[in-house]
């Protein structure tokens, strides 16, 4: 194993105690593991990392007590009318990490050179996935920034609102050829999401899947018979 693979896994192991702690006491994870409290606290604060050999043995020990599925779900919060606040899962660094690390897995074979999405929701899923695949992350926006000369541009009509709604993205940021991961926080309609496919056809860029923390009903599956392209999310919504 490499150095710095060697440290990567050193600090997936930091973010996985990060995570357990949020549901067990350090008594637990001491039972657990079979290390003093003492020494899973320097972890946990990132004081002291463990032996390339250690990490590894933690890991395998841990990794079973997390269900990211579990995780998020627990995390998401509804009001009396029925509407969801994901700010807890998009907050939580060391989920989102694990998710990245979960996404990543899933897209490596597809040779992704950008992933794109749109702000803001989506910018901490973007970051956190391109991160994992070494790659550049792209958004488009609601409005023109200044300072840039050409944009792709998508004009569309949310059911939800009834008014027109325009993306805009630097043509920098895509490249004839490139392929594409798309990615977002939720998907309900896929109004958005089809407005970064148009985006990838005018950039001649190909879109090689899409990826959604949150689904709401059976959008996605429209979306996959559309595109013929890896379509998934993480949990879906009824």
């Amino acid at each position: 194993m490499s150095q710095l693979k060697s440290v990567q896994e050193k600090l997936r192991l930091v973010r996985v105690l990060r995570l357990l702690k949020k549901t067990y006491t350090y008594e637990e994870l001491s039972k657990i593991t079979g290390l003093p409290i003492t020494v899973l606290n320097r972890y946990v604060r990132g004081k002291v990392l463990p032996s390339a050999e250690r990490t590894k043995e933690l890991l395998e020990l841990l990794l079973p007590y997390i269900n990211i599925e579990e995780e998020v779900r627990r995390r998401i919060k509804f009001d009396e009318y029925g509407f969801f606040d994901n700010m807890p899962v998009l907050s939580d660094t060391a989920l989102m990490s694990l998710i990245a690390e979960e996404v990543a897995g899933r897209y490596m074979d597809k040779n992704v050179d950008k992933v794109l999405t749109a702000a803001t929701d989506g910018i901490a899923l973007g970051v956190h996935v391109a991160k994992e695949l070494s790659v550049d992350v792209v958004y488009a926006k609601k409005k023109k920034e200044v300072g840039v000369e050409k944009f792709y541009e998508v004009s569309y009509v949310p059911s939800a609102s009834g008014s027109v709604t325009t993306l805009y993205l630097p043509q920098w940021a895509l490249r004839k050829g490139e392929n594409v991961l798309i990615v977002d926080d939720v998907i309900r309609s896929g109004e958005t999401q089809r407005a970064l496919l148009e985006m990838c056809r005018q950039a001649g860029a190909k879109p090689v899947g899409m990826f959604f923390l949150i689904s709401v009903g059976d959008v996605i599956d429209h979306l996959k018979e559309e595109y013929s392209i890896p379509v998934e999310s993480l949990i879906r919504l009824e």
